[in-house]
């Protein structure tokens, strides 16, 4: 970037991810693991438009925390990975989310991952890192469990879902 306001970190991050999507962007691909373009815009729940989705992934590739290949399944898609940059956001979020859930008035359903990270902690964001990694570097996790962090939050967010539709 050469229109940098100093050389402070948290200012030059916020210079990359501070706008109001990117971030959002993140967290769909690692929480909603949506790689394509039309379900990062379609599946948002803030409702992207699809001009400001294409330049926060444009910028994101450019600026190393996201990757853009072409999918082999489909010539006019792309697939997006997270960089090891991008991974290392993980802990960014899950700090940004228990803050949220501790002062915000969050929903139920949406807040239930923020309060797993949140007690899980350092140790259990290491763990996600590794299986993000796995998935968007190709890099194989040492350990595994049988549940991954990814599906633990993934099925308590599904729990949440299905206590608030049966009928009390």
């Amino acid at each position: 970037m050469d229109t940098q306001r100093s050389g402070c970190p948290i200012n030059l991050t916020l210079e990359v991810v501070g706008d109001k999507w990117s971030l959002l962007v993140v967290r769909d691909i690692i929480f909603g693991n949506r790689r394509h373009f039309r379900e990062l815009l379609t599946k948002s729940e803030e409702g992207i438009s699809s001009n400001i989705l294409a330049d926060r992934l444009k910028t994101m590739v450019e600026q190393g925390i996201l990757t853009r290949e072409d999918d082999p399944t489909h010539k006019q898609k792309g697939i997006y990975s997270l960089t090891e940059q991008g991974i290392e956001l993980l802990p960014v979020l899950a700090q940004m989310a228990a803050w949220g859930f501790k002062h915000l008035p969050v929903s139920e359903e949406l807040g239930i991952r923020a309060q797993l990270l949140s007690e899980g902690g350092p140790k259990m964001w290491a763990e996600f890192m590794d299986e993000l990694r796995e998935t968007h570097l190709g890099i194989k996790r040492r350990k595994r469990s049988k549940l991954t962090v990814g599906e633990r939050l993934q099925a308590a967010y599904r729990n949440v879902l299905a206590r608030k539709r049966k009928p009390a």
